[in-house]
């Protein structure tokens, strides 16, 4: 793996937060900055956490609790969708649905991930031992 561009839960965190945003553009003007900003904020911070972890793969703690933070941000955003739901700001019940799912998928990637890093991934030895 050369680059946090060839994992799958980059990609799709990227697409979903790519698709939250738009969402969050066609929100009552008074939810686009309360709960709409909240939304987009930590839709992008799945991946902005991924690429993090990712830069500070050498220390295998590091990347994981990235991956971690990755993971709660999952969980955030499907709350800021939940609340834009049952509050009536958002009111297309499919692309609600829509979104719900693919962030519970994603944040299920994020735990296969979690676990895979935990068991395969060796920490670079340190150049300077």
């Amino acid at each position: 793996m050369k680059s946090y561009r060839e994992l799958e839960i980059y990609n799709e965190s990227k697409r979903l937060a790519v698709e939250v945003h738009k969402m969050t553009m066609t929100l009552p003007k008074f939810e686009l900055f309360e709960e709409g900003g909240q939304v987009r904020r930590s839709a992008k911070s799945v991946t902005a956490m991924i690429v993090e972890g990712y830069g500070r793969r050498r220390y295998k703690t590091d990347f994981i609790k990235y991956l971690v933070y990755g993971h709660a941000e999952t969980d955030e955003t499907i709350l800021h969708l939940d609340f834009l739901f049952e509050t009536g700001s958002l009111k297309d019940e499919i692309l609600y649905t829509n979104l719900k799912g693919k962030y519970d998928s994603l944040s299920k990637k994020i735990n296969k991930f979690i676990q895979w890093v935990e068991d395969n991934w060796n920490e670079f030895p340190n150049p300077e031992t």
